[in-house]
């Protein structure tokens, strides 16, 4: 049978313009190999792709996304962190995965 497969986030974070911020994402035990997307929900608007982040700490960003954005790994969390906070950063941000590890592809 298939294990469940959870992710976790804190609820909140805060940090003051121009300063930076690292979001957490972990993966149960069971799926601490796996890969995640990070999505980014400005109020109002569509979610929008930043990047995918695997457990190596790979991560390819989305178009447009700028530089100050970046992923990274460590064991069953993955990171995003975001540098040089701007006003527009203030936004939901969401992990995802695909229910399967998708390292080597």
């Amino acid at each position: 049978s298939l294990s469940q497969l959870a992710l976790t986030q804190p609820p909140s974070a805060s940090a003051s313009p121009g300063a930076s911020v690292k979001l957490t994402c972990t993966l149960d035990s069971g799926h601490s190999s796996y890969t995640i997307a990070w999505h980014q929900q400005q109020p109002g608007k569509a979610p929008r792709y930043l990047m995918y982040v695997s457990s190596n700490g790979n991560h390819n960003k989305g178009d447009g996304i700028p530089d100050r954005f970046s992923g990274s790994s460590s064991g069953a969390d993955r990171y995003l962190t975001i540098s040089n906070l701007q006003s527009e950063d203030e936004a939901d941000y969401y992990c995802q995965t695909w229910g399967s590890d998708i390292n080597s592809q």
